[in-house]
């Protein structure tokens, strides 16, 4: 693998991991869009992307293409983190934040058109497509992962309410069946404490 650690330096092999990133188009793409925006301070006030595309079907049974992302109305920060950062430093920031006040974020939904793709998410929809903002998701408590706490769970995007429908991206079906195996070996492992306690975090501030 491009990515695995050299031995000597403990960190990836750069000239390889390049020249292995450069040959795949939907990688170069990908890249692309990533790089496009900076990162922000810490999944507080983050925007999170829905990667693929799915159909929204109205009363009239047709579908249309839409995507939807999540945007923070936190004021956004640049990236800076602490000078000595701790290894969970993103998520007892988040944990603090939280304590202050509610997290709010946006629900916008991208409506597509017929001409855009919908296979590929890697492809940009033009910048003119129409936006709706449907909806607010608030986060006001975060919980250390135990069991019983949305941790015996699989994630699956197939898993869609009425309405909702898996278009034409493969990625998706990959998706579902690598994280159904996955919860499976994982739901045989033995249980370990959650590196990130919220009590924790909490008293130390």
């Amino acid at each position: 693998m491009a990515s695995k650690t050299v031995l000597s330096t403990g960190k990836p092999d750069e000239e390889e991991l390049k020249a292995y990133l450069a040959q795949p188009p939907e990688t170069t793409a990908a890249l692309k869009i990533v790089h496009s925006s900076p990162p922000t301070s810490g999944f507080e006030n983050s925007t999170f992307h829905g990667l693929n595309a799915f159909g929204f079907t109205s009363a009239s049974r047709a579908s249309t293409p839409v995507r939807w992302m999540l945007v923070p109305e936190q004021e956004v920060d640049a990236a800076a983190p602490p000078e000595t950062p701790g290894e969970n430093y993103l998520f007892d920031a988040l944990i603090h934040a939280c304590a202050k006040e509610p997290l709010r974020w946006r629900l916008v939904l991208t409506i597509g058109e017929p001409q855009d793709p919908t296979h590929d998410a890697t492809k940009q929809w033009p910048t003119d497509r129409r936006r709706l903002d449907v909806g607010t998701l608030t986060l006001d408590s975060v919980n250390t992962e135990e069991e019983g706490n949305a941790r015996d769970i699989s994630f699956d995007p197939l898993v869609l309410p009425d309405g909702i429908a898996a278009l034409d991206a493969p990625l998706l079906s990959a998706r579902s069946s690598v994280y159904a195996r996955s919860f499976a070996r994982r739901s045989g492992e033995l249980k370990h404490l959650s590196c990130v306690d919220v009590k924790e975090v909490q008293d130390e501030s």
